[in-house]
């Protein structure tokens, strides 16, 4: 018996113990329809027989029997060393060859599993859950069953891979996304500060908007941001309700576009943080608890009352944390103002979104020791953006977006006629 023949049976042979015929003829029509991407999604230790059998398979259903071709001038032309990509490695395969005359006819599972695309894919994913691509070799599953990758051809997929990212997230039109909120905070990667834009649309539903890249954060970096998200099909408008961490260039930048109609909200907690950094450590706790209890109330009355009261006590013991409150003191009170529901005013109130996205950055670049260039963080950066939008769902509360965008309309038509007036 043919040695071919011999290996194409002991395959098809080990893969019938595991797996009825019914499931044989499911994973073939899934990965001949989606290549690599449905073979992933079988066990790894599965994966290497089941791509075995779909190889041989397929050309016997192009081929017929070993003494029933199908086909005149179709030939089985033996076996060689074959490789194929199976959940984020490169493993060995034995590759059938088929032949009509002397030319060679290509397998289009074969072909499906080859796709190179599929692997960086992988390969990216796993490099932002904290993969290292130095140790990619130690870290990968059946790591025997894998060759032929390097630590340099681990960077130049990554590369290539970050690179499409960064073209798909720089180029990505927004005319599709209504915002109703935008976060905006800086983060900060290889020496230069990133602003970076979260927006939250009107079913309440997170997007990554956009970055732009300076030297420090300020007036004119949030400002090109802005320009620049509205060159992509962003509609702004001062009834947008933009939610900032306390930057003085960020707040300028909001100010010059949007002037006295802008809807701002200071970061609460940044705030609390800094009337706390004011005082003696005895008077903290206590600055704290009123602080909260202020903002927790929801009539706005009500709440304006306790943070002037809280004022009065703060200029008693510290004249500066009493003026840092009342520099903030409206932005402080923005949602309240807008009547937004204690849930929804619970995603609201902070940049607390914006700060767990780049909590995600910082773990996913973990293995990064140094950015080379600008190229190279703006790369990664888009990346992560784009990989943490997966994880994304709406927030809580969002059924009462719109009950707050009729406020805001309302609000604006008030500031319009009083402007006539």
């Amino acid at each position: 018996m043919k040695i071919e023949t011999k290996n194409r049976k002991k395959s098809m042979a080990g893969f019938r113990q595991i797996t009825d015929k019914e499931q044989q003829r499911q994973t073939m029509h899934d990965i001949l329809q989606s290549g690599s991407q449905a073979l992933n999604e079988v066990t790894h230790e599965l994966g290497r027989q089941v791509a075995q059998f779909i190889l041989y398979a397929e050309r016997e259903e192009l081929a017929g029997p070993d003494y029933y071709p199908s086909e005149d001038g179709l030939h089985k032309w033996a076996s060689e060393p074959g490789s194929v990509y199976l959940g984020g490695q490169k493993v060995s395969v034995e590759r059938p060859r088929l032949r009509r005359g002397h030319k060679e006819v290509a397998l289009k599972s074969y072909e499906a599993m080859r796709q190179k695309d599929g692997f960086s894919e992988q390969l990216l994913s796993a490099t932002l859950g904290g993969l290292a691509g130095r140790r990619y070799k130690e870290t990968l599953f059946n790591s025997a069953q894998a060759f032929g990758v390097s630590p340099s051809s681990v960077s130049q997929r990554l590369v290539e891979v970050t690179t499409k990212k960064l073209k798909e997230f720089k180029e990505r039109r927004l005319e599709d996304f209504t915002p109703f909120a935008v976060f905006i905070d800086t983060v900060h990667r290889g020496g230069n500060a990133f602003v970076v834009a979260l927006g939250l649309d009107t079913l309440g539903q997170k997007r990554a908007l956009g970055f732009w890249e300076g030297a420090s954060e300020n007036a004119e970096i949030a400002q090109a941001l802005l320009a620049e998200l509205e060159e992509r099909g962003l509609k702004l408008s001062a009834k947008v309700l933009f939610i900032i961490d306390g930057g003085k260039g960020t707040a300028k930048a909001l100010k010059e576009r949007y002037g006295r109609k802008l809807l701002l909200q200071r970061c609460t907690i940044h705030k609390d943080r800094n009337l706390q950094a004011h005082l003696p450590k005895k008077y903290r706790k206590e600055a704290h608890r009123r602080f909260r209890i202020a903002l927790e109330q929801n009539d706005y009355r009500e709440a304006e009352k306790m943070l002037k009261e809280l004022e009065t006590w703060l200029r008693a013991i510290n004249e500066s944390a009493a003026d840092s409150l009342l520099e903030a003191f409206n932005e402080l009170l923005t949602l309240h103002r807008l009547k937004v529901p204690a849930l929804l005013r619970k995603t609201l109130h902070s940049t607390n979104p914006i700060e767990s996205l780049f909590s995600r950055v910082r773990q996913c670049e973990k293995n990064i020791k140094r950015y080379r260039n600008s190229a190279m963080s703006q790369r990664w950066l888009a990346s992560v953006l784009l990989y943490s939008e997966k994880s994304f769902h709406a927030v809580k509360g969002h059924e009462k977006i719109n009950d707050v965008l009729a406020t805001i309309e309302l609000e604006h038509s008030t500031i319009e006629k009083q402007a006539l007036n």
